[in-house]
């Protein structure tokens, strides 16, 4: 049996300004034999692809893009012009050129990352657009001081000239499958122009198309601006201490366990952990926090994030490809691949859009004239026209422009979304449930009482201690901190273990010992009445109560508060406000639930277990369209069964990779904003696709009428697919903060 050994290979590709572009560049690779799982990316200019390179080499791929007039590089090698650069490809680049521990990228130095994209004019659109104005304000010179022939035959020329690289993209597009292409319908515009005597008209179009594709060129960069900026917020250069000396490095070239000084007014150049000094860190460039937070020994830092204060000495926590600002960007970056489903109906719409387009304008050219004795020349002329009407770049760019710049606004604001899917969703959103501890709440409990039934306070806590020794769990953590507070050591334990929506056990003292929730301990008939009063009693004061006990035998009840967060109350307002239900839903005692939600003016479900939040998800998703908010970890099936699930986390691995959406603030009013962020942007979707087909059946309809013309028809092409991406633009200034 033969053995097909695959490769997935990466590109950057460059001169991408609309979704026609990325069609032709799928189309071009679809049909090379050995490649599948094509994959590319207008707004990260990107193109990846599953190859088999004994049937297909990567020159073979190269070539094919290459033909169409867009640039290519592998990802990696060299920093294409115009390209989506993360921070470790501008080490890569550099690295081969033996960069990897230089200075030679120092501030006000170019570097491989600080590549400068050309002027327009230095673009090969642009010198198309220079040389083509040149010959037809040559051909208007020669038609004042020439007679008629000669200035005919000037346009003639400057048509020629200017649309033959035109034509040759047309050409090799339709040997590559793709026949519909706007350089095919513009090259049998321009030639059927001149055959029907429109030399003049047609050299106008010629220039008005070239200009059309520079500014669709300089749109797109503008909305591709947002994320590249990303990029470069961390800094290039690092200070690396090495036996008690400090010298430059770039940033990328950091492992690993290394330690960096941080100066006042530095960057941070890698996620890290303070390891000396104090001092309060701006983390708006990650975030969007603008309050700069206080950073001491042992609390982790982002990179990109800003020195305020005084010197940090910070261990690298996470190396270049991996940290924080990276990985946002990545995620945005991976986002275009999640198409909304919008975006999916537009793609298939424009595949039959363009050869209707065709059909019905060469109905047009021949109906009339045969039918009812028309002039050809009018006729023909209209039917060009139209053809320069089909081109669908302005419908097809309407929502990856759009969903591009909502998740760089969203991504600058510690909101990430990943992909059109996700914002689509987020969008219908309904319901929202939330995750109580960690999520609603402050997740830092404090012990408030300990009631103990056998023995004395310290034998509960040492006790409590001993179970839950090593456990990262919020109500762990506060019991292993009393107990350290009231200088009480934890007992030996071994054999430790969670019990999911019950609490733990271990064996201590050579015996088993349990802490869980009142109705575990219920369960295992360890309760009697006293005991049900009081901690009913504790839970009417709106605290948590655990239980602590050996088989048969109640030790004690530790009774603790978690504070609602500062937010939380006005998140559920603002939710309320949208027009969306709030519910919480916790694992908690149906008292303490009560408790917190009267407070933030909520519904609750509570004494859930993980099935059950599963269930309750399920309940509401059949009401309407239901976003789950929780820490990514405890609640993954919850979230996993939600429409949207969303977890609250500053910069964790879970919180950017598995949840649909994160909120890096930690702000619980981060949700009603999400929400917001994404309405705005289906709003902004909606008025693309209305300007896109409102004006084509606008210039349809007007140039069937013979009201408008050739150029008009050009113009109303390329100034759709500019103004759809100068209307996605606004995006990047929308506020999720600010209520409408």
């Amino acid at each position: 049996m033969e053995i097909k050994m695959t490769t997935r290979c990466e590109w950057m590709i460059t001169g991408m300004d609309c979704g026609s572009c990325a069609g032709k560049v799928r189309g071009a690779v679809e049909r090379l034999p050995g490649v599948s799982e094509v994959d590319v990316a207008l707004m990260a200019e990107r193109l990846r692809l599953t190859l088999d390179e004994g049937l297909t080499s990567r020159a073979t791929v190269e070539t094919a893009i290459k033909r169409l007039g867009f640039g290519i590089a592998p990802k990696g090698v060299a920093a294409p012009r115009k390209s989506f650069v993360l921070p470790d490809d501008a080490v890569a680049a550099g690295a081969d050129r033996g960069e990897t521990d230089s200075l030679r990228d120092v501030p006000g130095r170019p570097g491989p990352s600080a590549k400068r994209d050309p002027s327009w004019y230095q673009t090969g659109k642009g010198r198309l657009v220079i040389g083509t104005g040149a010959l037809l304000i040559a051909a208007w010179g020669i038609n004042i001081v020439a007679p008629d022939g000669v200035a005919h035959l000037a346009f003639i020329l400057a048509t020629l000239i200017g649309v033959a690289p035109i034509a040759w993209r047309a050409l090799n597009a339709a040997r590559a499958g793709m026949p519909f292409t706007i350089e095919m319908l513009m090259t049998i515009a321009a030639t059927g122009a001149l055959v029907i005597n429109a030399a003049e008209e047609a050299a106008l179009v010629v220039f008005l198309f070239a200009v059309g594709e520079v500014l669709e060129g300089v749109a797109a960069d503008k909305a591709r601006d947002g994320i590249r900026a990303l990029a470069q917020l961390v800094p290039k250069i690092a200070l690396l201490e090495t036996s008690g000396r400090t010298r430059e490095v770039l940033a990328g070239s950091l492992t690993i366990g290394q330690t960096v000084l941080v100066r006042p007014g530095d960057r941070v150049p890698a996620d890290g952990e303070v390891i000396e000094g104090v001092s309060g860190l701006d983390e708006s460039p990650v975030t969007g926090e603008s309050v700069p937070s206080l950073k001491e020994p042992g609390d982790a830092v982002f990179a990109g994030s800003i020195n305020t204060e005084a010197a940090l000495r910070v261990r690298v926590s996470k190396a270049a490809e991996d940290n924080t600002i990276a990985r946002i960007i990545r995620l945005v970056e991976e986002a275009e691949t999640a198409r909304a489903p919008t975006e999916r109906f537009i793609d298939r719409f424009s595949r039959i859009y363009m050869p209707g387009v065709v059909g019905v304008a060469l109905l047009v050219a021949i109906v009339p004239p045969l039918t009812f004795a028309q002039a050809w020349d009018i006729w023909v002329y209209r039917a060009l026209a139209l053809l320069l009407i089909g081109c669908p770049c302005a419908l097809v760019i309407s929502v990856p422009a759009s969903i591009a710049s909502a998740l760089s606004a969203g991504a600058r604001r510690g909101l990430l979304m990943k992909g059109g899917a996700v914002i689509e969703a987020a969008a219908r959103t309904t319901h929202v449930a939330f995750d109580k501890t960690g999520t609603l709440t402050l997740g830092r409990p404090r012990i408030t009482d300990i009631v103990p039934f056998r023995g004395t306070e310290a034998e509960v806590l040492e006790l409590a201690a001993g179970i839950e020794a090593g456990s990262s769990h919020p109500l762990a953590v506060a019991i292993l901190s009393r107990a350290e507070a009231n200088g009480v050591a934890p007992l030996p334990a071994s054999g430790a273990r969670a019990l999911p929506g019950k609490g733990a056990e271990a064996m201590v003292a050579g015996a088993s010992a349990w802490i869980g929730s009142p109705r575990f301990a219920e369960s295992s008939g360890v309760f009697d009445d006293t005991a049900r009063s009081r901690a009913a009693a504790l839970e009417m004061e709106g605290k948590t109560v655990v239980a602590v006990f050996r088989a048969g035998l109640l030790v004690g009840l530790l009774a603790l508060r978690d504070e609602p967060r500062p937010d939380a109350g006005d998140a559920v307002r603002q939710l309320k406000v949208l027009g969306v239900d709030a519910v919480m839903l916790t694992g908690d005692n149906g008292r303490t639930a009560a408790a917190i939600s009267a407070i933030l003016g909520m519904d609750h479900r509570a004494e859930l277990m993980p099935g059950d939040k599963v269930a309750a998800i399920r309940q509401m998703a059949a009401r309407g369209c239901v976003m789950m908010v929780g820490d990514g970890i405890n609640d993954a099936p919850a979230l996993a069964a939600a429409h949207v699930g969303v977890a609250m986390g500053s910069g964790t691995d879970v919180a950017l990779e598995t949840a649909d959406a994160a909120m890096l603030r930690n702000r619980v009013t981060d949700v009603a904003g999400t929400i917001r962020l994404a309405r705005a942007a289906m709003a902004n979707i909606r008025q693309n696709v209305a300007i896109a087909l409102g004006l084509k059946a606008v210039f349809l309809v007007t140039t069937v009428l013979g009201l408008t013309g050739l150029w008009l028809a050009i113009l109303a092409d390329t100034g759709a697919t500019v103004l759809v991406t100068l209307n996605a633009l606004r995006l990047l200034a929308f506020d999720p903060d600010k209520e409408s």
